[in-house]
């Protein structure tokens, strides 16, 4: 099955009792035993809910991966990854990650004994000097959020199998329509599906896919464990994003590219981040590992903070607002919102300017985002 027929057909079957052709909302908390002890395939929706494994199921299929696991938010798949490790173990992580991904490990996981190193992904002689003989874990981002840097998976992951060490790679901004990170060698693809998958903004949501089946086992085990899963009519939403992910991409990436050649030309823009563009550092990498661009990209503003606020509040087409991935067109400042979180030092020290805006492209006809654009820099 190719990737559009997967998305709507991959653990979509038709309901075995009603023949609905849609997967079914099974909003119980639990269910009847046969016999005392006796457990049958659903005994409790922590464990495990029709709804919530239809979606596990064609997370699996769209990634490629052994074991889907559906979470209540992208930070909940986080913090169950990182669960699979011990006290005293060591984490490499990219410099340039979710400003959420950096607090959850830097303000509360080392509370726990984990301990966390930061280097630029896209230097593999920079993850291999960062290795020790406690590493078990290399977390990346690509591309990375805010400024669109791609790492190249496939040679990160052979370090990692090198030094017996998990990879793990967040690939909400690519969806698995444009990058398939465990057929490059990862061993775990991490989403937000609240963004791309969901694509609707109307939900939380966060997965794990796995392409190890043990892997997948204690996964499972911790998800259940844990508990912190979503509720089936947030996996039901999921499920419906997810039929018009393809066509959806896209739109957003057609969007996405006429947008970023236009700010380019844009005299009151210092730069342009976006992986589809011809001067991008990794292009090769670009081509090699992804299917397209995606929606996402960020640009650097002349002048101040002033200017950045005057034009984010100006604009009608864009909605000012943190997240991403939806059908809606969002604009946002990096450093005052999603990535607030970082030092101030730090944000500056890995290229997060206070004069950076980052945009989430949506599917709105282009020469409306356009106009809007125009009409906003005129502004300033």
């Amino acid at each position: 099955m190719r990737f559009s027929t997967k998305a709507i057909h991959a653990g979509q079957d038709p309901d075995p009792a009603t023949g609905s052709v849609t997967v079914p909302v099974y909003l119980t908390s639990t269910y009847m035993q046969l016999r005392p002890g006796r457990e049958g395939k659903y005994v409790y929706s922590r464990t495990a809910n029709p709804t919530r494994n239809a979606l596990e199921e064609s997370l699996a299929a769209l990634e490629g991966g052994k074991v889907g696991l559906a979470f209540s938010s992208g930070l909940a798949a986080t913090t169950t990854v990182l669960m699979l490790l011990r006290k005293g173990d060591h984490v490499i992580a990219g410099d340039d990650i979710y400003g959420g991904t950096y607090r959850l490990f830097d303000q509360v996981l080392r509370n726990y004994g984990l301990q966390f190193s930061y280097v630029d992904p896209r230097s593999p002689d920079k993850v291999e000097r960062a290795v020790r003989k406690n590493t078990k874990l290399i977390w990346i981002e690509t591309p990375t959020n805010p400024l669109m840097r791609v790492v190249d998976i496939r040679a990160i992951s052979k370090i990692a199998t090198k030094n017996h060490a998990m990879l793990v790679v967040d690939n909400t901004f690519a969806s698995p329509y444009l990058q398939n990170p465990l057929k490059l060698g990862a061993d775990i693809s991490v989403h937000s599906t609240t963004k791309y998958l969901g694509g609707h903004s109307d939900l939380i949501g966060g997965a794990a896919i796995a392409t190890d089946t043990d892997v997948g086992k204690r996964l499972k085990f911790l998800q259940n464990a844990v508990g912190a899963v979503p509720g089936p009519l947030d996996c039901w939403l999921v499920l419906r994003g997810i039929k018009t992910l393809a066509v959806r991409m896209d739109r957003h990436n057609s969007n996405a590219k006429q947008i970023s050649e236009f700010l380019q030309k844009e005299p009151k823009v210092e730069h342009v981040y976006y992986p589809g563009l011809p001067d991008h550092p990794q292009r090769d990498i670009v081509k090699r590992q992804m299917r397209g661009y995606g929606g996402m990209l960020s640009f650097e503003l002349k002048g101040g903070f002033g200017d950045c606020e005057k034009l984010l509040t100006k604009l009608r087409v864009f909605t000012l607002a943190e997240s991403l991935g939806g059908v809606e067109s969002l604009i946002e400042h990096p450093a005052s919102m999603t990535h607030a979180s970082i030092p101030r030092q730090r944000r500056m020290e890995q290229g997060i300017k206070d004069t950076l805006i980052r945009m989430s492209v949506g599917i709105e006809d282009v020469e409306d985002l356009l106009e809007d654009l125009q009409t906003g820099f005129k502004n300033l």
